[in-house]
Parts: structure tokens; sequence; C-alpha cells
């Protein structure tokens, strides 16, 4: 299991980090029971063995005018892996596609998409991902609300695990 590469307290940072990523290293040492100086040194640790991929704002998108999200079930008529790997490439060229995941199943993909309105959404529907090279079918659901949105990883569910393990 990944998170036995892990100590509890290295555990602790990332928990704390993402729940806050804005805390001071002083902070952070205290919440998770050593100095400051050591501390830091674990997470730049952390984040040289790419457990810690970055720093993020949580934005709002609706609040800053982004109305529609869709999630876009998409099938390739081919699925060799260089035509797998081009698709996500284009994916990444597109800044509406917020998040690409290639699945098991009866789709390919399911992409995450955020658009100021309708409109944009259905130029970048037509205009470019069914116009894509390999692409032979497209679903979209349009999100109504969102019930939950919880970005990370549940650090308490690992825990668990490893003590019960232990």
């Amino acid at each position: 299991m990944a998170g036995h590469r892990l100590d509890p307290i290295d555990r602790k940072i990332l928990a704390e980090l993402q729940a806050d990523g804005r805390m001071t290293n002083v902070e952070l040492a205290k919440r998770v029971g050593i100095s400051a100086p050591p501390c830091l040194r674990r997470v730049r640790a952390l984040e040289e063995q790419g457990f810690i991929r970055g720093y993020h704002a949580d934005v709002d998108a609706r609040e800053l005018g982004f109305e529609v999200q869709v999630f876009v079930s998409v099938g390739l008529q081919s699925q060799a892996e260089s035509d797998l790997r081009a698709f996500e490439t284009r994916c990444l060229s597109w800044p509406l596609v917020r998040e690409c995941h290639m699945l098991n199943g009866e789709v390919d993909f399911i992409l995450k998409c955020v658009a100021p309105d309708l409109g944009s959404f259905q130029n970048f529907l037509t205009g470019q991902l069914t116009a894509a090279e390999n692409v032979a079918s497209v679903k979209t659901s349009l999100v109504i609300r969102g019930a939950k949105d919880e970005p990370g990883v549940p650090f308490e569910v690992m825990e668990e695990r490893l003590s019960r393990s232990a």
C-alpha cells in the first residue's frame, strides 16, 4: 500500500496541508507536533517525491461566471495506445476541459467541462470535441447542482486501515 511509504507525521502533514495549504510552516509544525525546521524539510521532501503536486485556491466557478458544468462521455474509434495518448494530449489544449479521465467500460473518457454559458459549451462541443480526430461518440450530462465536491483524499480512511493492519 502506498501509504506505508509515509510515516504518521508525513501523513499528518499532508492531511493538514490538504485542509489548508495557506498555513505557515510554524503553524503546520505545531499541528503535527514537530518543530519548524524538520517540518519544512519534510514538506520539501514530500513535494520532491511528488506527494504534493502544488498549491491551489478553491475558486467558485459559478461566482466567477462559469454557470455551466458538464460531464462528457467520449468514445473513440480506436483504442490503440497512441490514439488514447493523442486524445489526452488534445484535452490538455482545451481550456473548458478541467478534468480528463480514461475509463474502463462502455466509454473511453469522461471529461469535466466548465463554461460561462450553454452557447460557449455548444461551440466547444460542435467545433472542437465532436470534430476531433478519432472521436466516435459523445454524450453530455449537464450538472443541475452539486451535492459534494471534496478535493484530495480521505486521510482518515487511510489511518483507520493502517491502524487495523498494525
